[in-house]
């Protein structure tokens, strides 16, 4: 049984248990909806000052609405639009320190203030994101980018996404 360890300690600390446990959590599991499932609830449950975790996945020329936790959600967001939509678009993590200061916000949970978001990418494909949402201003760091991305990258090895 997979018990979930809070984080403490210090930053690098702390970063290297977030990343053990999905590593751990996903292990022997191959199924995307699966992992995509138990991960986002993992961030939910280790992450302080969040109201939203989770994935959008690639349908065509849009994101859709995938395993979260969190308030209900937009279920669509286009292409190039919102923080979802531009991170997808460009192929980069998108960290949004004020979200009313983000022109075409999309506002998914009025509560939001600030976001985090990071591409799935499989070959040179985005195939999804990772979206990351707190009530307060200025609640993502740098360090929390290269965490994040580092929780995608074991996510991204330990699962068989297809990218067609």
């Amino acid at each position: 049984m997979f018990e979930v360890q809070k984080m403490t300690g210090d930053e690098s600390t702390r970063d290297r248990l977030l990343i053990s446990q999905v590593q751990h959590l996903i292990d022997g599991e191959r199924d995307p909806i699966a992992n995509l499932a138990n991960v986002s609830a993992l961030l939910w449950m280790c992450l302080e000052d969040v109201n939203w975790v989770g994935f959008y996945l690639r349908h065509g020329d849009e994101l859709v609405l995938g395993p979260f936790q969190g308030k209900p959600a937009c279920v669509r967001i286009g292409w190039g639009k919102g923080v979802c939509g531009t991170a997808a678009a460009t192929a980069s993590v998108q960290r949004v320190t004020d979200v009313s200061q983000f022109s075409g916000h999309i506002a998914c949970d009025a509560d939001s203030r600030s976001e985090v978001v990071v591409p799935l990418i499989v070959g040179d494909r985005v195939i999804g994101v990772l979206d990351i949402d707190s009530p307060s201003v200025g609640r993502f760091s740098h360090a929390d980018e290269r965490t994040f991305q580092a929780v995608v990258d074991a996510l991204l090895a330990g699962t068989d996404f297809v990218s067609a």
